[in-house]
């Protein structure tokens, strides 16, 4: 068994490759931009284990963008994400998964809505599907429960960076709803749309309950950031701090 986070380059989200002895699964993909070079980092991973699903924590461009081309080149079976999400990947909808905010269009990508607590099994290692709106309302996570290992997509961009819910199907309830499920199954490690894994169990809590925390006191002031903090830009899909908040990852260097 192996998990591999294809690092996100750019505007991407991290991609998670989950190896098992039969089968992978590729859990985000990335935009439209660099999906060749996607294509050409799972080889190097993959070796002759078959890519039989995409699994997609959200329909928003940095995760999706990529996997239509990606099916195409790996013969993926499926790709896979939660029901809310299905028409907007299938009509190519360039609002409600933000690529007109990337000047890029939406490639038009089948999916199949995936049910909550689905499980794929992949010879060795299992990954569940757990549904956790917020950012949007087709939030998904996915566990890895031999390594107490969580992929959090947008709901968790990054340690230090609070996702946003004002973009379309977004609830702030929702987020400090998902993120207090997660919070009580005590992960060992997330791994954020952006940036190396969270590690260790104490930090991962610290990194949870800022986000709660947050997410409760935006909720204290009518659903809205503080009001010294900026505004994010237009491809933005996270809130940024005018204070930082710790960050421990370090790209290159796993804490």
């Amino acid at each position: 068994m192996k998990i591999v986070r294809l690092p996100a380059i750019h505007h991407d989200a991290n991609a998670v490759l989950v190896i098992g002895t039969s089968s992978a699964v590729l859990i985000d993909c990335g935009t439209a931009w660099y999906q060749a070079l996607q294509v050409e980092r799972l080889q190097t991973h993959l070796g002759d284990v078959p890519l039989k699903h995409i699994l997609l924590t959200s329909k928003r461009y940095p995760c999706s963008g990529a996997a239509k081309f990606i099916q195409e080149h790996h013969d993926v079976s499926s790709i896979l994400i939660h029901p809310d999400g299905v028409s907007a990947l299938e009509t190519g909808d360039f609002f409600s998964t933000w690529a007109n905010r990337y000047d890029s269009d939406m490639p038009a990508t089948i999916s199949q809505g995936l049910e909550n607590s689905a499980v794929f099994e992949l010879g060795g290692v299992d990954v569940e599907a757990m549904y956790a709106p917020g950012h949007s309302s087709d939030g998904v996570v996915y566990h890895i429960e031999m390594e107490q290992t969580w992929v959090m997509g947008t709901l968790l961009p990054r340690a230090d960076r609070p996702t946003r819910w004002d973009l379309p199907g977004g609830s702030l309830i929702d987020c400090i709803e998902s993120l207090e499920v997660i919070k009580q199954q005590e992960p060992e490690v997330i791994i954020p749309m952006h940036g190396p894994a969270i590690r260790e169990k104490r930090h991962v809590q610290d990194v949870l309950e800022r986000h709660i925390r947050f997410f409760e006191d935006c909720k204290q002031r009518g659903g809205q950031t503080p009001s010294h903090w900026s505004r994010p830009s237009n491809t933005s899909l996270w809130h940024s701090p005018t204070t930082p908040w710790p960050l421990m990852e370090v790209e290159g260097k796993e804490v």
